[in-house]
């Protein structure tokens, strides 16, 4: 017989931690004792892990808007605006942008600075207040134009002015060469952005928005040359 001091008992070991799992799609997690706790406290909120939205992860380009293609396709219309090279060019007034006429302006800027940066703001300033001047004229005339639309246009227009940039720095000590180059330049810019925005609604009217426009190429062009 056994006595009860002849009774030993094997306690030693561990206890294991109860394995908790979810359900999540068909698929088992396991989770964790700490998780477990949390969940049963009431804080699982902590753990919750929000799925990434794939607004989230669009490229900057996209996020900003701003379509190379499209900016280059246009720069080509205003730098080639004969109709017979069969560009749609109404894609420069009848779809809008912001960032490619800004970047043209600033381009225009940067070269017209012989070290005075305040040129830079004052031409942003003519931009913005020269197309809202020819966007009110329009309004005025009868013309169907936004103002989005005038500003891009008259941004993108001073790309002739650009081009013709390096070549009177070349001619420069040549004034007749120089001066027919500038009046090329500023008709070529003119043309750009009247052909643009003086369309048949104005009828007989188109002088009293194309000469505007054209005195406003000539102030960005003196601005450059500091004529």
């Amino acid at each position: 017989m056994f006595g009860p001091t002849n009774v030993f008992f094997n306690l030693s070991g561990s206890i294991a931690p109860p394995d908790v799992k979810l359900n999540l799609g068909g698929d088992f997690i396991k989770e964790s004792t700490a998780t477990t706790f949390l969940r049963q406290r009431g804080y699982g909120w902590l753990l919750e892990v929000e799925d990434d939205d794939p607004e989230d992860n669009k490229p900057l380009l996209e996020e900003l808007d701003i379509d190379l293609k499209d900016i280059y396709y246009k720069i080509r219309c205003v730098l080639m605006p004969m109709p017979s090279l069969g560009f749609n060019r109404q894609v420069v007034r009848d779809n809008p942008d912001f960032w490619g006429p800004l970047a043209v302006v600033l381009f225009f800027s940067m070269i017209s600075l012989y070290g005075q940066f305040r040129v830079v703001s004052w031409i942003i300033t003519i931009w913005i207040f020269g197309s809202l001047t020819i966007f009110l004229l329009a309004r005025v005339l009868g013309g169907e134009v936004a103002y989005g639309q005038v500003l891009g246009v008259i941004g993108y227009s001073l790309l002739p002015l650009i081009v013709i940039a390096p070549i009177l720095l070349v001619v420069g000590s040549f004034e007749v060469v120089s001066t027919l180059i500038k009046l090329f330049g500023v008709f070529w810019a003119a043309y750009s952005a009247a052909s643009l925005l003086v369309g048949e609604e104005f009828k007989t009217k188109k002088p009293l928005l194309i000469y505007p426009i054209f005195l406003l190429y000539i102030y960005f062009l003196s601005l450059y040359t500091g004529v």
